[in-house]
């Protein structure tokens, strides 16, 4: 039964967060400028967040030296300005570093 709840909150919460916007924006409404700034600047905010959080934990004076996670986002980041696609780009970035530390730095 608690499994049950919590799926059902979490689709609401989903299902929340994806209606609000159009119920507060209707279309032919004008979108706010501070709801027009916080679209501009946020994503790259949050992506700039990721890279910080994903480098945290990295050890530059113990093996590997961090080389798995450079290796992975330069190839990450190549491969965003050559085909502009987040989810290749991510996503061979993620395979390509679980390949590393799983294989080559073990």
């Amino acid at each position: 039964m608690q499994s049950f709840v919590i799926i059902i909150v979490t689709a609401a919460v989903t299902f929340a967060t994806r209606v609000i916007p159009f119920l507060l924006f209707p279309e032919g409404k004008a979108i706010p400028k501070v709801v027009q700034y916080l679209g501009k600047v946020l994503p790259p905010a949050v992506i700039g967040m990721l890279v910080i959080f994903c480098y945290k934990s990295m050890h530059v004076v113990k093996a590997p030296h961090g080389i798995p996670e450079l290796v992975c986002g330069a190839v990450v980041v190549i491969l965003h300005i050559w085909k502009r696609n987040n989810l290749l780009s991510i996503g061979v970035g993620t395979v390509l570093y679980m390949v590393l530390v799983q294989t080559v730095f073990a």
